[in-house]
């Protein structure tokens, strides 16, 4: 039987995020620690933030996931971690390592459609010369998927 994998999503990739203005209210006050070295952070509303290392280096960092945007596994994968490896690039970085972010719903789908999802972002990243050290996964109603990267 194939697994319309969209069909366990109530809303698909980037429709699924929480709108701006909810989720500036949600962060409204957050302050963090403040350093000249934060180049890019919470208060601008990019998908990376930027830290500089030393003169010369800046370290890039962002976590990008989503439900289903199509229903074949392995380009799902694959679309994802193109997704999640552009924040760096359009920071003007080079992703360097990423790791996994998944919630899969265990009781109604294959762990071998995750397998499937997790080699296309592998095979994605590989392309890009950045490597996947692992990730964290958690039992979901709704599939998800996406990276956390770490890029120069």
């Amino acid at each position: 039987m194939v697994q319309r994998l969209t069909s366990y999503a109530s809303g698909g990739g980037c429709a699924c995020k929480i709108p701006p203005g909810e989720l500036e209210e949600a962060v409204r006050g957050l302050t963090g620690h403040r350093s000249p070295d934060l180049l890019v952070g919470l208060d601008d509303g990019d998908d990376a933030a930027v830290v500089r290392i030393d003169a010369r280096t800046a370290l890039v960092a962002t976590a990008d996931f989503f439900t289903p945007v199509v229903d074949d596994a392995y380009d799902w994968g694959r679309i994802a971690a193109a997704n999640a490896l552009s924040d760096v690039y359009a920071m003007g970085g080079r992703p360097v390592v990423a790791v996994n972010l998944v919630g899969w719903p265990r009781d109604r789908l294959p762990t071998e459609l995750m397998a499937e999802v997790l080699r296309g972002g592998a095979d994605v990243a590989a392309l890009a010369g950045c490597h996947v050290a692992g990730g964290h996964s958690v039992d979901d109603p709704e599939p998800k998927y996406g990276m956390a990267v770490t890029g120069l």
